[in-house]
């Protein structure tokens, strides 16, 4: 087991529980596709291209999670990067559960073991997350993880619909959700 399992494993009974039957890891290069048809079978999340999927899963796999089934196969996963300008500050980029596993708490599960992996390697001290209006698991999600943690939540208008490429309400605004200050 490596140091970063050992992490996730201690950090799984931090706060929310993991679901029995699976387990945290850190995304290796051949989880890209996987995590790829999890994000497309969603059917809410902007689906990246399958090239930055394995990218995300090589560069920033220190900063993000999935979760495996009893097979090993990814089930769930969090992609998060830690702001340049911001080394304390954690954003969390895209959230998705297979159908097959949701309504059992795991999407919160992984973000409580993700954050708390990160508290210990980079200080930790904010999470950061833009959702859409009317994405209420999203919300829910974001939401209960900064009540667990007893940390206040800010929200503004990060990109306006405008400043997205199709310019016309082809995409709604991205609302930032700013939670902390925590401490682990």
């Amino acid at each position: 087991m490596t140091a970063a399992q050992a992490d996730l494993a201690s950090a799984r009974t931090a706060f929310r529980e993991m679901p029995g039957d699976l387990r945290l890891d850190t995304p290796e290069v051949t989880d890209g596709a996987a995590l790829w048809r999890i994000a497309r079978d969603s059917k809410t999340l902007d689906l990246n291209s399958s090239y930055s999927y394995l990218l995300w899963c090589r560069d920033f796999a220190g900063t993000s999670v999935v979760a495996r089934d009893a097979q090993g196969d990814p089930v769930g996963f969090i992609t998060g990067y830690i702001r340049p300008e911001r080394p304390h500050t954690l954003l969390v980029w895209q959230v998705a559960v297979d159908e097959s596993q949701r309504g059992r708490g795991l999407a919160a599960a992984m973000l409580d073991g993700l954050t708390a992996r990160i508290a210990g390697a980079h200080g930790l001290r904010t999470v950061e997350t833009t959702i859409t209006p009317g994405n209420t698991p999203s919300e829910r999600l974001f939401l209960s993880y900064a009540e667990r943690h007893g940390v206040p939540v800010e929200r503004e208008v990060l990109f306006h619909t405008e400043q997205f490429p199709d310019g016309d309400g082809g995409h709604d605004p991205e609302v930032l959700y700013r939670i902390g200050p925590l401490s682990f």
